[in-house]
């Protein structure tokens, strides 16, 4: 039971019935995405690529516990949030690349921006990942999940087991602090 066309949840629910290879799938789709997050949400930490082992192997190791009649994506990005905070927790917050030059300016435009225009755009990439780095963790989980992993409030919510309106109250604070780093003195 795999391809694109079998929804998480019953990939999931496949899993608990035994079948190894519905979770090869849900690796091979949610892999990536993983990785993703942890590069924006872990401060370096040198292998991010462990750390999302780490996640795939909670996940199937308490695929048992998860309810198929829930969005499969907001279960296995709630283990990697609990995951990312407990690596946080071991390793101490040191900053990490959040945002990638390349992630933004696609290779055509690229390769008509003089060597300048490259330099500046990615020191204006530096100075926004240095201010995102600084928001207090409450904040930055929600800026991340919002506008990198382009969750919506409800699966915010659900990842990190928050009221939808506080995702929104977050959101803004994180908006206005980093508004207010930006400003001239």
């Amino acid at each position: 039971m795999t391809g694109e066309t079998v929804p998480d949840e019953q990939l999931a629910r496949a899993v608990q019935q035994g079948d190894k290879n519905a979770f090869v799938e849900l690796y091979r789709r949610y892999q990536p995405k993983i990785l993703g997050y942890g590069r924006r949400f872990l401060y370096r930490y040198e292998d991010i690529e462990d750390a999302a082992q780490e996640v795939f192997i909670k996940a199937y190791s308490n695929l048992q516990g998860y309810n198929a009649n829930r969005k499969f994506s907001s279960w296995i990005y709630r283990v990697a949030h609990n995951t990312f905070i407990d690596i946080i927790r071991k390793k101490g917050r040191e900053p990490l690349s959040i945002l990638d030059f390349d992630t933004f300016i696609n290779l055509p435009v690229r390769e008509k921006m003089s060597t300048e225009e490259k330099i500046a755009f990615k020191m204006d990439l530096a100075k926004a990942e240095e201010r995102i780095a600084r928001l207090p963790a409450k904040y930055r989980e929600v800026f991340v999940l919002y506008y990198y992993e382009e969750k919506n409030y409800q699966e915010i919510a659900e990842i990190l087991h928050i009221p939808t309106s506080t995702i929104g109250v977050r959101l803004l604070r994180a908006r206005t602090l980093l508004k207010k780093e930006t400003k001239p003195v």
